[in-house]
């Protein structure tokens, strides 16, 4: 006889569409970022090899700058705050690139592009927490866990539920999940261990954001 595949109830299910979206929504932000980074490299601007981060308060400031016509690299670096002030003379050669109209043009609508896709993320974050309410003692539990923060308690909610019930052993959610990796030991002296039939582990619980530790099955 086949088992019941795992359907979880409808809570569960409208949470998960929720959590899915605004996993999807991110990694949009993310392709977008990387595509900012192509356009100031093919304008010679070398922005994020001194900025860690060029959507900063100091990295955006240069880069609306860069979008309303300033190409002097002194006046760009002079932007710069916090941490960035000691890197100003580094900050003016990384900006003495080849800023062309679509260039100006392609920053303008990237950045416009991510503040939209940071509202959106916001906004469905909002409703995330909403359906979160039923859940709110499952949550607060998965956030005594080290390293696990709200959306991602909130991820492991939306994609295994709270009743652990439908599974038998916390090695069976692992490997549901896909983030176990199991191991087969044979009982002969000198054999070698290797992965069991579709165990090889994922660093990353799918739709989560956080990295999982390894589950050995013995």
């Amino acid at each position: 006889m086949l088992k019941a595949s795992f359907i979880p109830p409808a809570p569960i299910r409208e949470l998960r569409e929720l959590t899915r979206y605004r996993k999807t929504l991110v990694q949009e932000r993310a392709s977008e970022i990387h595509r900012l980074q192509k356009v100031l490299e093919s304008a010679n601007l070398k922005l994020a090899a001194v900025a860690t981060d060029i959507l900063g308060k100091s990295g955006r400031d240069m880069l609306d700058a860069l979008a309303n016509g300033q190409e002097d690299p002194e006046v760009l670096a002079a932007l710069a705050r916090g941490r960035l002030r000691p890197k100003i003379p580094e900050l003016q050669r990384a900006l003495e690139g080849r800023v062309k109209a679509h260039h100006r043009f392609l920053i303008e609508q990237i950045l416009s592009h991510i503040d939209f896709l940071d509202q959106a993320i916001a906004k469905v974050y909002q409703e995330v927490e909403r359906c979160l309410t039923p859940f709110a003692e499952a949550i607060t539990l998965l956030e005594t866990i080290p390293c696990i923060n709200a959306i991602s308690a909130a991820v492991i909610v939306a994609e295994i539920g709270t009743d652990m019930t439908r599974f038998p052993s916390a090695k069976h959610l692992a490997s549901w999940v896909g983030v176990v990796r199991c191991i087969t030991r044979l009982n002969i002296p000198g054999t070698a261990r290797k992965n069991s039939k579709g165990g090889s582990w994922v660093n990353g619980l799918p739709h989560i954001e956080r990295s999982w530790g390894t589950v050995a099955c013995h």
